[in-house]
């Protein structure tokens, strides 16, 4: 991922954990350039996420898939 509108270096610096979610929230929003996402750290920070409600059920159905149980 490349980000040309803010200085990551100074972000991470300045606010450790807020540098985390935004830079989970960019990968997955705008794609993940042959990177790959930790399924525990999403899982972790799910509820700080603000992303795109069709992307956030489409990853909640993916990580939290609902057992059905057929007769």
């Amino acid at each position: 991922m490349y980000n040309w509108s803010v200085d990551e270096k100074q972000f991470k610096k300045a606010d450790p954990e807020g540098y985390k979610i935004w830079r989970l929230e960019q990968s997955i929003n705008y794609g993940l350039n042959n990177e790959k996402i930790s399924e525990k750290l999403v899982k972790k920070l799910w509820e700080k996420l603000f992303l795109d409600p069709e992307t956030k059920l489409f990853l909640e159905f993916l990580l939290w898939p609902k057992k059905t149980f057929l007769p």
